[in-house]
C-alpha cells in the first residue's frame, strides 16, 4: 500500500486522482512532498490511461500551503522555489481536464495550487486565503498571474492584500471556485463530473484546454488560427465523425477514444 505524502491511483474509467496526504500537517508541502508531488505529475502527464485527473487534500482539508515549520534550509531560495514552481507549472500545464476537490482549508499556494487546476469544486465548509502577506511574504505559486484571470483585477488585490479568509459561499460569489455543494454530497459531484470528463473525446478535450489557456496570450485572428489547427487535429481522430454519426442518427453517444484514424 503506497504510504506517501502524495498518493495517485487511476480508475478502470481513467479517472486519476491525486492526494495530498500530510493530514496532519493540513497537507502544508515540505520538500520532500514538492518532490514526490512533481514525480507523480509527471507520471501522470505521461499516462496514457488518465483522461482527467482529481487533485485532493487527506484528512479534511486541502492544502494550507508551503509547510512553514519546515522552512529553514541552506540553500539558496532561488533553485528551490523554481521547484515549486515547477509544480504549479506541471499541474496547469497537464493535457487533460484537471479538477481541484477542495474541502477545509486552501491557504497560500494551496489556494494558489487548486486554481492551477481548471475546475474547483467545493465543500459549503471550504475556507479560502491568499495568506502571503500576513506571512511578511508576497505571492506566489503562480498566485499573481491565475488570480487576476479568474476573480478579476480589484478583487484578486483584495484577497492578496488584505489576506482575509472567506468562506465557500464568497468564493463562489466571486469567481474564485466553480461549484460548491454540502460536504457529504462534494465526493459523489466530483466523481460524476470527473465520469463525464472522461467520458468525452479526449483529444477535443486537450485542444479545448490548450486554446482557451493559450487564449489570455493571443488576439482574435491568433485565436481563430489556433482554433482552425486545433480543429483539423480534431477531425483526423475516430471520434469526431463517429460523433456525427451518432447525432444524425439520434443514437447514444460512443465510446470515445482520441485514436487517430489517418493510416
Amino acid at each position: 500500500m503506497d504510504t506517501e505524502s502524495v498518493l495517485h491511483s487511476t480508475s478502470p474509467e481513467g479517472i486519476t486522482t491525486i492526494t495530498l496526504n500530510r493530514p496532519e500537517r493540513k497537507n502544508a508541502v515540505d520538500e520532500a512532498m514538492w518532490r514526490r508531488l512533481t514525480a507523480v505529475l509527471a507520471e501522470t502527464r505521461n499516462c496514457p490511461q488518465t483522461r482527467v485527473v482529481v487533485l485532493q487534500g487527506a484528512g479534511g482539508d486541502f492544502c494550507t500551503g508551503a509547510d512553514v515549520a519546515k522552512s529553514k534550509h541552506d540553500e539558496h531560495p532561488i533553485p528551490r522555489l523554481r521547484r515549486i514552481g515547477d509544480v504549479a507549472r506541471a499541474i496547469h500545464d497537464l493535457p487533460v481536464p484537471v479538477i481541484a476537490k477542495v474541502d477545509g482549508v486552501a491557504a497560500g499556494a494551496g489556494l494558489n495550487m487548486a486554481l492551477a487546476c481548471d475546475v474547483v469544486a467545493a465543500s459549503d465548509r471550504a475556507r479560502f486565503t491568499e495568506i502571503f502577506t500576513k506571512r511578511g511574504l508576497s505571492i506566489d505559486f503562480g498566485g499573481s498571474w491565475l488570480l487576476p484571470k479568474i476573480v478579476g483585477m480589484q478583487q484578486a488585490k483584495r484577497l492578496a492584500l488584505l489576506a482575509e479568509v472567506i468562506d465557500a459561499a464568497e468564493a463562489e460569489r466571486i469567481g474564485l471556485v466553480t461549484w460548491v455543494r454540502p460536504a457529504d454530497e462534494l465526493d459523489a459531484f466530483v466523481d460524476e463530473t470527473a465520469r463525464r470528463l472522461a467520458g468525452l473525446p479526449p483529444v477535443a478535450l486537450e485542444q479545448t484546454k490548450a486554446l482557451i489557456n493559450s487564449a489570455v496570450g493571443v488576439d482574435l485572428a491568433g485565436a481563430l488560427r489556433n482554433e482552425a489547427a486545433a480543429q483539423a487535429v480534431n477531425f483526423a481522430t475516430e471520434d469526431a465523425p463517429a460523433a456525427f454519426k451518432a447525432f444524425l442518427e439520434k443514437a447514444e453517444s460512443p465510446q470515445y477514444t482520441g485514436r487517430w484514424a489517418l493510416r
